[in-house]
């Protein structure tokens, strides 16, 4: 099942007087986390590792990144270096991920995102708020440059009548 996150609380709305609909897969929009990737990473931590051998750094406690208006916090943020060793390929978050950008938020135990192409996968127990509205499930798949996502593993949607 495929569904513009708009659409689909409209159908809940329409359908039934209940406010909690479940479905196996959900597209939905996600324009508040559209995001430039070329934009410069920024990353703070309280600690950082490098291994020059395996081309890794991981920043540990407290981690806050940034890449415009974007945010992801989590417990442990691994980076992996393209082939080059120059630029950063990809960002792999543990611990309490959060990835928020204005008003849509999207929180999960762990996230990968791949800077070139604009991917960000989010797993375990995801939970996705846009305004007032809240759509929930196993895996969630960003793509930050066309503002969309699709979340799957038994989707449970939660919505204020009239909200986003």
């Amino acid at each position: 099942m495929a569904f513009s996150f708009r659409a689909l609380v409209l159908a809940v709305a329409l359908g039934s007087a209940g406010t909690q609909s479940v479905a196996q897969n959900a597209t939905i929009a996600f324009g508040g986390l559209k995001q430039d990737t070329t934009l410069p990473v920024e990353v703070q931590a309280d600690q950082l590792s490098v291994n020059n051998a395996d081309g890794t750094a991981v920043f540990t406690g407290n981690v806050l990144v940034g890449q415009g208006e974007m945010r992801l916090t989590a417990a442990e943020v691994r980076v992996k270096y393209a082939a080059d060793g120059k630029a950063i390929d990809q960002l792999l978050a543990v611990g309490g991920v959060t990835i928020s950008n204005l008003a849509d938020a999207a929180e999960a135990r762990e996230a990968v995102y791949t800077i070139d192409t604009g991917m960000v996968v989010m797993t375990g127990d995801v939970l996705l708020t846009q305004g007032a509205s809240a759509i929930a499930g196993q895996k969630l798949t960003l793509d930050l440059k066309a503002g969309t996502g699709l979340m799957e593993g038994r989707v449970s949607t939660t919505f204020v009548p009239g909200g986003d």
